[in-house]
């Protein structure tokens, strides 16, 4: 069953009737009910209505689809991009334009399920590698392929909150003639200057050839991007079946609102530095309570516990201490390491991020983890 969420999302939610604190949501910035974002979608539903109700290439397109696109190229610092409905959309639409039937593609063991869905949809030849590691991935880059290469991966994967080492894959899918792909969907709004994301952190915007984000998480909005040369946009824009044959493209109004966070962020760094404040602030406190919390070094915090009915019981308990942490599970996790994900905001207030990690520590006492 679902939780039913009775207020917008910030830091502090009506939750099934009652006011938690929210350590669930992927709202990194806590933009998503900022009262500048929601006058913007407000504004676009007066003036253009709820819906397109055909694909942009049927029925045309809306001015503030040119203008998000215009703004998160600046942003990212690229040519050109092209707005999906949604992330998975992305990775669905551009993984099967860029390769097929003889390719190859690199796929990382813990890439997220649209990665791997697009993978599946190109009908190219997919061979995972281990998580993160080099000798694993390069062991496969040797081998012979008569067609193109593709080396896909998570810039922040979500589970655990750690980062691809991107340096090291952009210098093997060099040295392989491989084309490179990274999906930053928690990583745009977080890592790097201004949050530009986990490719400007390390520096590689030029060694990058695609990549895909997401507008529904730090940008509070909804909806996936794909991102690089102007020449690859023009070619996915006809030809990408996640795009063409979607009768329900992004929205005007959420496309208004992901615009002014966008500008925003553009403008001031402030979000960004709140949250890795917060970041840092809660991270220390879970650590010193000798709790696992993996291999993270960004706002998602897993709280490793290992046995999934003990992170269900663990997830109630604090849900009824008035803090709301998901439990996470097998299939999206390993056997064996079901976990709390807690997601960072800087909506969070210190008083917030105390009385969570208050609850944590005495719900890991009663369950026996510390």
């Amino acid at each position: 069953m679902y939780r039913t969420v009775y207020s917008p999302q910030g830091a502090r939610v009506n939750l099934d009737g009652r006011e938690v604190i929210n350590m669930a949501s992927n709202n990194y910035l806590g933009l998503a009910s900022h009262p500048d974002v929601i006058r913007a979608a407000k504004l676009a539903l007066d003036q253009y209505g709820v819906g397109p109700t055909a694909s942009r290439n049927i029925v045309g397109n809306f001015p503030v689809h040119d203008e998000l696109e215009k703004a998160l190229a600046k942003y990212k610092g690229v040519e050109a991009t092209l707005v999906f409905n949604c992330g998975v959309s992305a990775n669905t639409g551009v993984i099967p334009f860029l390769v097929g039937k003889g390719d190859m593609i690199y796929s990382d063991e813990l890439n997220h399920g649209s990665i791997i869905d697009g993978c599946r949809l190109s009908g190219a030849t997919v061979k995972v590698y281990r998580h993160k590691n080099m000798e694993s991935l390069e062991e496969k880059l040797k081998e012979p392929v008569v067609g193109k290469k593709l080396v896909v991966t998570d810039g922040v994967f979500s589970m655990d909150g750690d980062l691809a080492p991107l340096p090291e894959i952009a210098d093997l899918a060099e040295k392989y003639g491989a084309m490179l792909m990274v999906d930053d969907a928690h990583g745009d709004g977080v890592m790097g200057p201004m949050g530009k994301g986990t490719v400007d952190y390390f520096e590689l915007r030029h060694r990058v050839e695609v990549e895909t984000g997401s507008l529904s998480k730090a940008f509070g909005s909804a909806g996936g991007f794909v991102a690089g040369s102007k020449e690859l946009i023009e070619s996915l824009r006809p030809k990408a079946r996640s795009f063409i044959f979607t009768a329900s493209p992004m929205a005007p109004c959420l496309a208004a609102a992901a615009l002014k966070v966008i500008q925003m962020v553009s403008e001031d760094d402030t979000y960004v530095k709140r949250l890795w404040e917060n970041r840092e602030y809660f991270a220390n406190r879970i650590t010193k309570l000798g709790l696992n919390i993996g291999t993270t070094v960004t706002p998602v915090i897993p709280v490793i516990v290992g046995d999934g009915e003990l992170a269900q019981k663990m997830s109630q308990d604090l849900f009824e201490k008035g803090i709301f942490a998901q439990a996470i599970q097998y299939p999206m996790v390993p056997k064996g390491a079901a976990r709390l994900r807690v997601m960072i905001s800087a909506g969070h207030t210190k008083e917030d991020l105390d009385l969570a990690g208050d609850a944590i520590e005495e719900s890991a006492k009663t369950m026996g983890l510390i």
